[in-house]
């Protein structure tokens, strides 16, 4: 999801198009949009409660598409990042989630609490726009929620925009989506052997009555 309309974000944007990129190589069916009134996108600006709306539509096509996916991500930078999080809190069926510089100064991420689904929140260290002390004070009380963990993580020298530090924020993200992915996969394989083991069990005829 890409940043706010109002400030010239499109699905155009360096870091969307990272992220984009990044989850595609990881084997996700993956999407990129414009929010409406954006590109060629029809409609106007609503401050994040509409754009919400197309976020939820575009994952609704995302799933008709794709029977039983076994993960389910959400993405996005700046008032991207922030309407990825509204979004998270919506929809039961996320897994995880990558935010990159949220603008905490501008919105309050304290609806985080409790968090529905782990992720990563990354931001540069020399970003103004969003600076990293408010995304850390929103996060104090919301970091860890009913064991879903929300990693947190800053680029050094990266602005807003990342400008020159793209390959270092995709490193950081590709990093923590490979973690994760492998403890899913792991749970996944371990409850297979789990059920394994109970259907064998069944099976076994029942014990002899003692003599």
């Amino acid at each position: 999801l890409h940043p706010h309309p109002k400030a010239g974000g499109t699905m155009q944007d360096p870091v969307t198009i990272t992220l984009f990129e990044m989850f595609a190589a990881h084997g996700f069916s993956t999407m990129r949009f414009n929010f409406r009134g954006v590109g060629r996108s029809q409609g106007t600006f609503d401050a994040g409660v509409a754009e919400l709306s197309d976020a939820a539509y575009v994952l609704d096509h995302l799933e008709s598409l794709n029977e039983a996916p076994s993960q389910c991500w959400v993405a996005g930078s700046s008032f991207g990042a922030y309407i990825c999080l509204q979004l998270l809190m919506r929809r039961p069926e996320i897994d995880g989630f990558v935010a990159v510089a949220p603008p905490a100064n501008h919105y309050d991420l304290s609806f985080l609490a409790p968090c529905p689904a782990s992720g990563i929140i990354i931001s540069g260290d020399k970003d103004v726009v969003a600076p990293p002390a408010d995304i850390d004070r929103s996060l104090t009380k919301v970091r860890v929620q009913k064991g879903e963990i929300i990693d947190r993580a800053t680029v050094t020298g990266a602005n807003h925009f990342f400008q020159g530090k793209l390959d270092e924020m995709e490193k950081t993200a590709s990093t923590y989506l490979k973690r994760r992915m492998k403890a899913f996969e792991k749970a996944q394989k371990e409850a297979a052997e789990a059920k394994a083991i109970k259907d064998a069990a069944k099976q076994l005829p029942p014990p002899k009555p003692a003599t």
